[in-house]
């Protein structure tokens, strides 16, 4: 980043404090992982000069070429990847995705059901300060209370109850695998449309360890960060009948020209998670999440639904006396980084909850393995002990620079 340095020193200087503290730290933040050096060079291409509206043979400009080529063949990664009949891979993000479906497939008033926000939902999943729970009528399900797990009986009475047009299965902070073929019936049923919104867990999918909504589901969004280790973009992915539908819901219904800069490296990242080094990164994941999840429990955590099977960990911490907001800031001061989160039946607000939210992609890219994950149990314990103990939490900050000198980070070269 030469010229970058020379023209704007303070941007500069700040993405390199940025490289160097994502180097330094554990990140846990289940949404945040590492790109390949790759990923970080498509991102950065001469592809953000073009200006492409339109499909692949089918823009509004000349000069497409190349583009054309380049987005035709990151959609045919995608479907070969996911197994799907179509995929469009031009939103800018998640939430926008999850908008095209709802623009291509309801009317303003229609019924959208949804996990409750509170309960691990999406705010795109019809919350009501989202514009998706203002546009259309929103419907929850949620938690037991006792498993703290979806009860597929309660959501089958829901659907029957509220008849939605469409309806979602999907989460940011539900730490069990979903049931699609379970989703898939009770749609069916109620003559709804299901949408898998499989942002969170889109690489484990294609890695082999999470079951694919493919097979029971009309539309499939999902975010291209995460698991998946791509850039922050987005892709839809649907049956051949809704093709046309959902293509003109993210052109020209939503958006205008697709930032190609993030096709193509969503292209090299599907190419990436077709190896088999990226099943066995999949798996272990989901042995990385499940061995916190033990040392954690071990350590007398209460977790939510007592563990997870899959990336992500939610930690109920009032028990500890601890509440989710203060817990996170002394984690990161001791370098592990996670977020505060509400927790199901969450007696306080959601700016100052009960829990944190952890997850494993990150330090899986990193090469760390159970081993690790104990240690990181055990450093978060110690961290919650001494939540108000600035000397012992730089104390743990330091032996968490330690470990991370051992694991380099993917795509990060940082300059001394």
């Amino acid at each position: 980043m030469k010229e970058l340095k020379r023209t704007d020193p303070e941007i500069y200087d700040l993405i390199r404090q940025e490289e160097r503290y994502q180097l330094d730290s554990i990140r846990l933040i289940p949404s945040e992982n590492y790109v390949s050096k790759a990923v970080l060079e498509a991102t950065g291409s001469v592809l953000t000069n073009k200006y492409s509206e339109g499909y692949p043979g089918r823009r509004y400009y000349e000069g497409q070429r190349y583009v054309d080529r380049i987005e035709t063949i990151v959609i045919e990664r995608a479907r070969a990847l996911f197994g799907a009949e179509h995929a469009n891979v031009q939103p800018y993000s998640g939430s926008p995705a999850n908008l095209a479906v709802y623009f291509a497939l309801m009317k303003p008033g229609d019924t959208l059901m949804g996990l409750s926000l509170p309960h691990g939902g999406h705010l795109t999943h019809g919350w009501n300060v989202s514009i998706t729970g203002v546009f259309w009528k929103p419907v929850h399900y949620v938690v037991d209370r006792e498993s703290e797990r979806i009860d597929y009986d309660a959501v089958r009475d829901l659907a029957r109850r509220e008849r939605p047009k469409v309806i979602v299965t999907g989460a940011t902070a539900y730490p069990r695998e979903f049931d699609f073929k379970i989703f898939g019936e009770i749609a069916k049923e109620v003559g709804a449309y299901l949408l898998a919104d499989i942002s969170h867990i889109a690489g484990l999918i294609v890695g082999g360890a999470h079951q694919s909504p493919i097979p029971w589901a009309d539309v499939v969004t999902t975010t291209t960060h995460k698991t998946l280790r791509g850039p922050r973009g987005a892709m839809i992915m649907c049956r051949s009948e809704l093709a046309e539908k959902i293509d003109k819901a993210v052109f020209p219904g939503l958006q205008g020209g697709p930032h190609n800069h993030t096709t193509a490296a969503i292209g090299v990242a599907l190419k990436e998670a077709a190896t088999p080094e990226f099943r066995d990164y999949a798996h272990q994941i989901v042995a990385n999440a499940k061995t916190l999840a033990d040392e954690l429990n071990r350590r007398d955590f209460k977790l939510v639904s007592g563990g997870t099977d899959n990336h992500l960990i939610l930690v109920d911490l009032t028990s500890r006396g601890v509440i989710g907001k203060k817990a996170s800031r002394a984690l990161d001061r001791a370098g592990i980084i996670c977020n505060y989160n509400t927790v199901p039946y969450d007696p306080r607000k959601p700016f100052s909850p009960s829990g944190i939210r952890i997850g494993t992609p990150a330090v899986t890219s990193r090469g760390m393995g159970e081993a690790e994950m104990r240690q990181i149990g055990a450093w978060i314990d110690e961290v919650i002990k001494h939540v108000d103990d600035e000397p012992a939490l730089d104390r743990i900050a330091a032996a968490v620079n330690e470990l991370c000198r051992g694991f380099p980070a993917p795509g990060l070269l940082l300059e001394e």
